[in-house]
């Protein structure tokens, strides 16, 4: 397991995770590499998600019907928040990011210094990004910095790690997409330290087909734009 300088233990990685059947053993497996306490938060999945990550030792909430993954980042992060959890890592079940990356990241938030530390795939390395999402993904840093002030290079990556007290300040409302802009709005409203590590992200022709296209890059602008209009 990781060793910290400053005590984040128990240490909790929260998935939130609909039909992965496919691959979220895999993704499991690479993160007991690193991490003992896991939830996985199947968000009204048909497939055998539940039970494949019952049978790979995971913690497993469901929804009864799908809300999306801000929703289930939130039933996640309250439930380990309950369990007594002194870290948070949150982390997407289909197979992109490298668990070690998140080891790493929580080797940064052990030295004190941060309250957050954010996976950025713009200072580390990307693999089979398409072109029209990187774009958009451009405009939304660009969004998210005159919004927030945050100078931040990536704004919708699924791999964080928060201390518990930055984790307890998230009350996530939007269910899709737009959740990763209202916790950029959290950190920033809350005064949180944050830091970004440059990560690996693989997009692979399995992580297109669940919606990683040009399509939800779309879908991302429009999300960051509705949440404009309510705040």
């Amino acid at each position: 397991m990781v060793s910290c300088r400053r005590d984040l233990s128990p240490v909790w990685v929260v998935v939130p995770a609909f039909e992965e059947s496919a691959v979220v053993a895999a993704t499991l497996d690479g993160l007991r590499q690193h991490f003992d306490r896991i939830v996985v938060i199947d968000d009204c999945s048909r497939d055998e998600t539940a039970a494949i990550a019952r049978a790979r030792g995971a913690h497993v909430l469901r929804h009864p019907v799908n809300l999306g993954q801000g929703a289930s980042l939130q039933t996640g992060i309250e439930y380990v928040l309950a369990q007594g959890a002194g870290s948070i890592v949150t982390f997407d079940a289909d197979g992109q990011h490298d668990p070690a990356d998140a080891a790493a990241m929580l080797g940064h938030l052990a030295l004190g210094e941060f309250d957050v530390v954010l996976a950025s795939r713009n200072l580390g390395r990307t693999e089979g990004m398409p072109r029209v999402r990187a774009a958009m993904l451009r405009l939304a840093v660009a969004y998210t910095r005159w919004s927030t002030g945050l100078r931040v290079s990536d704004t919708h990556n699924g791999l964080r790690v928060f201390s518990r007290a930055a984790a307890s300040k998230l009350h996530l409302r939007q269910n899709r997409m737009a959740h990763a802009s209202e916790i950029l709005d959290y950190i920033a409203r809350s005064k949180l330290r944050y830091v970004e590590y440059g990560c690996t992200l693989r997009y692979t022709q399995y992580s297109r087909s669940k919606g990683q296209s040009s399509m939800a890059a779309f879908r991302i602008l429009f999300d960051i734009a509705v949440r404009k209009f309510q705040r």
